[in-house]
């Protein structure tokens, strides 16, 4: 787990070895074990190293492989184990217990369709000098970041977007538009920064380097498997448990101290038993070490859930609980973190479980992300699923999961039932419902977007699978992913996320939804496969709060400040009609005020100009 730097002259000029630097130099957080730049003529690459496999000098970046090939890499390949006694076989010899020299094996073996060959989470840049292309590429999911500029003849990549950013950076006014409007971010390639754009998930960028062309190509996109669709319960549970328990074992493989975070929801409870389970079987001198958040209000307070978790699997058990002041005092240093804007005050916690990891030395972290969006966990999946019931076995079957979800689940009343119906079917009435939120907007701004995704979503609603799949590329996961990466590279932490391996994810995708959702519970082949190694408290929730923030007294206590701070900023004073937004300020829509307080901070942090 590292962090990326790059030029290229496209017109053939030399790279200017001091802006490299900087931008390597940004990025510092990401890795403080080493750092190493190489520049050959119109082609500059540089890195920052967090040492995780072979912690010894072998390991440095950029990493050479016969004088042929390059390469410069963020991230993790979980099979390197496996990939380098296939290559072994194949001829091949290596000199380092690393996963990148693995990389450039599998490139010079297999060129473009190594990505293909691998388990993990990457972003890396690798220079073909034979060729004179650079290779780049992005992980199946977007784990791992890309981002990337094109400006006056000149190619800038990084892992973050403070190494691309001028003095004085302009506003993506359409993507502002959207997430005011919405809420929804990191939905498309385009940043909140106009001009400055991420490498899709499941894509390579290519560049030749005499001619300065380049291109994007898709290498992969998620497809149902039909075999596994064929399955009845157990035998879906079974593969389920299978490949659960290779990811675990995969996400493991570490020279360095590993824990996991534990909020004490089904997700990550499964993820840290699973891998203390493992570690048990082993013989490991120490247990597993899990860490929490815990929320200053009862109502999104979890810590008893994560304490019948660590007694049941015996772990070492850290807490950290963030204070209103705590808060206040972060903000500047979340937002600047995080480089756009973001939904709520959720993200202040996971970023307080990674300073607390960084305290006790783990320098590896597990998480749960990606388990609702793989196995229907979230309240608003219910209606997909009631209509997959309705067309596979008629609606008496489809109408007594309505009555069982409003049982088993605590959100699910029958009001919630239709109202997650009309918002996710349709697209119309959800649109007007959030420009009437958004009323405070001034017109110009409110009509750069149509906000198409939300056509986007009730389209797929129809069937569960395509709503999942728009869940985990487009409209739910890589916002999610974007908060993961960058609280943990905050503190030169790595985490690895389970349930989005590509195999596990491709299996939980094709069962069929009654093993998904049944009898009204969410994640019903999960539970079932944790039944009897979770307590039944964890396994049969029906609530799902994750490391969710006090929220409510956070914001109430601050609001003068937001307003303060929204009442400060240009670029709102463009965008709204301040009058409105500042006078009936204490009436809007709690989550309008949090955006436009994070909007204006973000705008005060990177000097954003309209």
């Amino acid at each position: 787990m590292c962090g990326i730097s790059g030029i290229v002259e496209l017109g053939g000029g030399a790279v200017d070895r001091a802006l490299l630097a900087h931008m390597n130099d940004l990025i510092e957080h990401r890795g403080p074990d080493g750092h190493g730049i190489l520049i050959e003529r119109n082609l500059g690459l540089a890195h920052r190293r967090l040492a995780i496999l072979d912690l010894s000098d072998e390991g440095i970046q950029p990493m050479e492989w016969q004088d042929r090939l390059v390469v410069v890499f963020n991230g993790e390949i979980y099979n390197y184990i496996e990939l380098r006694d296939e290559l072994q076989l194949l001829g091949y010899a290596f000199r380092t217990g690393t996963d990148t020299e693995i990389i450039l094996a599998a490139y010079a073996h297999w060129g473009d369709e190594c990505v293909n060959h691998f388990n993990g989470m990457w972003a890396f840049a690798l220079f073909d000098r034979q060729n004179r292309r650079l290779f780049c590429s992005r992980d199946r999911f977007g784990v791992k970041p890309f981002h990337y500029k094109v400006q006056s003849g000149r190619f800038q990549f990084g892992s973050e977007i403070k190494q691309l950013l001028d003095s004085s950076p302009k506003v993506n006014k359409r993507i502002l538009s959207e997430f005011i409007q919405t809420g929804i971010a990191n939905h498309t390639a385009e940043t909140f920064f106009k001009g400055i754009e991420c490498l899709p998930a499941s894509h390579n960028l290519i560049i030749d380097l005499r001619t300065g062309q380049w291109n994007t190509e898709r290498y992969y996109t998620i497809e149902r498997d039909e075999q596994v669709n064929s399955l009845d319960l157990s035998g879906f549970v079974a593969r389920l448990t299978d490949e659960f328990s290779r990811s675990v074992r995969y996400r493991q493989r570490s020279d360095v101290k590993v824990g996991s975070c534990l909020s004490g929801g089904l997700d990550s409870s499964s993820v840290v038993t699973e891998a203390s389970d493992q570690l048990n079987a082993q013989g490991a001198d120490l247990p597993m070490t899990a860490i929490t958040a815990i929320s200053t209000e009862p109502a999104t307070d979890e810590t008893e859930f994560a304490r019948a978790v660590v007694e049941n699997s015996d772990l070492v058990w850290r807490t950290t609980k963030p204070q209103f002041e705590d808060f206040v005092s972060l903000v500047d240093e979340v937002v600047y973190t995080q480089e756009e804007p973001f939904g709520g005050p959720s993200v202040f916690m996971q970023y307080a479980v990674m300073a607390e990891a960084k305290e006790a030395g783990c320098k590896v972290m597990l998480d749960g992300q990606g388990g609702d969006e793989t196995l229907l966990g979230y309240q608003k999946y219910y209606p997909s699923a009631y209509l997959a019931f309705a067309k596979s076995y008629g609606w008496r079957r489809a109408l007594r999961e309505i009555q069982n979800s409003s049982k088993n689940n605590t959100r699910m009343s029958i009001k919630w039932i239709l109202l997650y119906s009309a918002g996710i079917f349709l697209a119309s009435p959800r649109r007007w419902h959030s420009q009437w939120q958004t009323r405070v907007m001034k017109s110009h701004w409110r009509n750069l977007t149509d906000l198409p995704h939300m056509r986007r979503i009730a389209y797929a609603a129809r069937d569960v699978f395509e709503l999942q799949r728009l869940e985990i590329e487009c409209t739910n996961l890589p916002v999610l992913l974007r908060f993961e990466d960058r609280n943990s590279m905050r503190h030169s932490i790595e985490t690895r996320l389970p349930f989005l391996d590509y195999r596990f994810l491709e299996s939980a995708l094709s069962g069929r939804v009654e093993h998904k959702i049944h009898g009204g519970w969410v994640k019903y082949a999960l539970r079932v496969m944790m039944r009897g190694r979770l307590p039944d408290r964890i396994a049969w929730r029906k609530d799902n709060i994750g490391f969710n923030a006090p929220e409510n007294s956070w914001l109430l206590a601050h609001t003068a400040a937001m307003k303060a701070e929204i009442a400060s900023s240009e670029l709102l004073k463009d965008v709204c009609h301040m009058s409105q937004v500042l006078g009936r300020f204490e009436s809007l829509n709690s989550q309008l005020k949090w955006r436009l307080y994070i909007i204006a901070v973000w705008e005060r942090l990177y000097n954003v100009e309209r």
